[in-house]
């Protein structure tokens, strides 16, 4: 029989030298076998990684040297006191620095082109001993094109950045405090079940102005410990020229954004959330950059290339944005320091990586409708470049602090994502399931929050516990707890929040720009609502602190994936167990039912250990806590064992078998 060529299809050949390459690859075709057609690709992308960091190896020393480019590019003090200065920027005919330093000469100091497209100068120190360039001081690297334009610029590597009174674009600030911040306590351990707190600084206040990494220590941290999160993500950290993008187009990858503080105050920030045992990650955009040339990475040599392909394929057209150029020496150099910089010099615990699903295709994913059919993630449309400087990264991060975290952000389903690179895949840790959100119309920026999808104008009106509850906000608060608890028991193995939602945030997210008049109105979180015990804004902000609070109890999270036993379309009911615990949830809007039969694993009696029917979380206490449920060996529902219980309407609830060891 003729074999077959269809794409995707490999020779047992092919596969048994895809098997010797890849060291753990059969474990990999053994979790999902429809993945063996693809061996070939999996060992190509292997092999194109080890090369890459065996090239590494013999040109800079290997990755742990190649990754600490902030210590010799930018601008330094030298131990005599004077200036080391090194920049990257292959279409130059000439490079300068000025600032304060020289009254703004921008000829004065030249530096000296080495290979490779790179530039260096040393300036010694003052005969005085004093600071040649003071801390606080600006500073640009002036530019000489081959057109023979003059060009003012911000270094990449610059470490702060900050706008001045009515200005449109960033000064670069040398940042060189006499006494920087000194973190005092160790990094925590990584969590068995994460749970994220998603959060931007800048919203973090009820005021309508810009909050700070101070305000966000002293007043958000301390809600985020109660309410029982173990890791927060930080988003918008890495500096962007205009706040309205939520932090997405990045200007400069070194600094972190001057418009909540200084540098101090967010690592005083990191250090505080470790005091409180929690992991903090940072929402890494290596994406795309901003095409800002004056604060920014574009045109910084005078080119439309240097960090980025040049002609339409360096270009995002939905985002407007640049796209690097993965397989340059020097951008692994930029990107793999950038990556230790955020490690190292703030304390980060990981990242989650911004538009993976952009970086992995040479398509974006911009008009796909990713059905699942393997072909879709592997041939011409995947950008190999990019797949091998995400396992580069990962390869990194997990090089140099094992416990640390990666998420990648990928609505495309890439297969062996998350899967280790011994086995081909790309070595994250989480893959963040983008599909589960959009189920409940969670939108970000732009639309309504989810609690006012379901409640709406009424939440104005009727939070009061002084008003009786109408239909609206008693279907709105029972639906909304009943959400959060399915989505944290059956989505993964990790459960993100985006601040506010915990206790129903009204209205929607909105920054301030043009449309809306610049107003800060919507780009804030009204926490005082939950601290207010006339609202019932508090119920639900129990609700989740509780549900946090058993998850890190019981497990859930970190345990194997649940076995749904009813999905009842009629009854619209649904059970599932997962970590030794039974969920049972009543979507109907009118219909209780007593005596509901529910399988189980085993027999024995099971109390209940979390009820959204509560009065502590505003509903409206139709379970006895004190019943005891016993499990009979009959079988229902492909479960050994079953039990009747009562479900009201509206109400999830979890059962424990208190027969059995914990």
């Amino acid at each position: 029989m003729a074999a077959s060529v269809a794409r995707g299809d490999c020779s047992e050949a092919a596969l048994a030298a895809a098997l010797a390459d890849v060291p753990e690859l059969a474990r990999l075709l053994e979790l999902d076998p429809y993945l063996k057609p693809f061996a070939p690709d999996f060992q190509r992308r292997y092999k194109r990684f080890n090369e890459t960091l065996n090239n590494i190896g013999e040109n800079e020393g290997g990755i742990d040297k190649f990754s600490r480019g902030y210590e010799s590019f930018g601008v330094h003090r030298c131990a005599d006191g004077g200036l080391y200065c090194k920049e990257w920027a292959p279409g130059a005919e000439g490079v300068f620095l000025t600032g304060d330093f020289n009254d703004w000469n921008p000829f004065s100091y030249p530096y000296k082109k080495l290979d490779y497209g790179k530039w260096e100068l040393y300036i010694p120190p003052k005969q005085t001993k004093s600071l040649l360039v003071p801390h606080g001081s600006k500073l640009k690297v002036v530019i000489r094109s081959k057109s023979g334009e003059i060009l003012y610029r911000i270094s990449p590597w610059a470490k702060y950045v900050t706008r001045e009174g009515d200005n449109v674009n960033y000064d670069w600030i040398h940042w060189d405090p006499e006494q920087p911040y000194k973190f005092k306590h160790s990094r925590p351990k990584k969590p068995r079940g994460l749970r994220i707190y998603e959060s931007h600084v800048g919203i973090s206040s009820y005021e309508g102005k810009i909050a700070s990494y101070k305000h966000f220590t002293c007043n958000v941290l301390p809600r985020i410990k109660d309410l029982g999160y173990n890791c927060i993500q930080m988003m918008a950290i890495m500096e962007h020229a205009y706040y309205a993008s939520f932090g997405y187009q990045i200007t400069s990858f070194f600094a972190a954004s001057s418009r909540y503080g200084t540098p101090e105050e967010l690592k005083e920030l990191v250090d505080t959330a470790h005091s409180m045992g929690i992991t903090v990650l940072l929402d890494v955009v290596h994406s795309h950059a901003s095409k800002n040339s004056e604060d920014g990475l574009n045109m910084f040599d005078g080119t439309d290339s240097c960090y980025f392909h040049s002609g339409p394929r360096g270009n995002h057209d939905l985002w407007d944005s640049r796209l690097f150029a993965y397989s340059s020496w020097e951008v692994l150099r930029f990107l793999l320091s950038n990556i230790r910089w955020w490690l190292e010099e703030y304390g980060f615990d990981g990242f989650r990586f911004d538009g993976v699903t952009s970086m992995m295709y040479h398509h974006h994913g911009m008009g796909q409708a990713f059905s699942g059919d393997y072909h879709e993630y592997f041939g011409l449309q995947v950008d190999e470049d990019a797949l091998i400087y995400l396992m580069l990264a990962n390869h990194l991060v997990h090089m140099l602090y094992p416990d640390s975290i990666t998420v990648a952000e990928d609505v495309s389903g890439m297969p062996a994502l998350c899967s280790p690179i011994s086995q081909g895949g790309v070595g994250f840790d989480y893959r963040l399931a983008m599909a589960i959100p959009d189920k409940w119309i969670q939108a970000l920026v732009g639309d309504k929050t989810l609690a006012f999808w379901l409640m709406d104008a009424e939440m104005y009106t009727n939070m009061s516990v002084l008003t009786p509850f109408t239909p609206v906000i008693d279907r709105g608060i029972q639906l909304h707890k009943m959400i959060r608890l399915i989505t944290h028991a059956l989505g993964g193995e990790g459960y993100l929040n985006f601040m506010g939602n915990e206790f129903g945030h009204p209205e929607w997210l909105d920054f301030p720009r043009k449309g809306n008049n610049e107003s800060y109105h919507y780009a804030r979180r009204q926490f005082h609502l939950t601290d207010d015990d006339l609202l019932r804004y508090k119920f639900l902000n129990n609700f989740d602190r509780d549900m946090n609070k058993l998850e890190e109890r019981c497990g859930w999270l970190s345990a194997p994936q649940a076995y749904v036993s009813e999905k009842h379309e009629g009854n619209k009911i649904i059970a599932f167990e997962r970590a030794g615990l039974l969920f049972i949830f009543n979507f109907h809007p009118s219909k209780s039912y007593t005596d509901y039969r529910v399988g189980t694993t085993s027999p024995g009696k099971f109390k209940i250990v979390l009820d959204t029917d509560a009065a502590e979380y505003g509903g409206h206490q139709r379970l006895d806590h004190n019943t005891e449920f016993f499990s009979q060996p009959l079988r229902h529902n492909e479960r050994p064992c079953s039990l009747l219980v009562y479900i009201p309407n509206r109400v999830g609830l979890i059962l424990q078998n208190v027969d059995m060891p914990n």
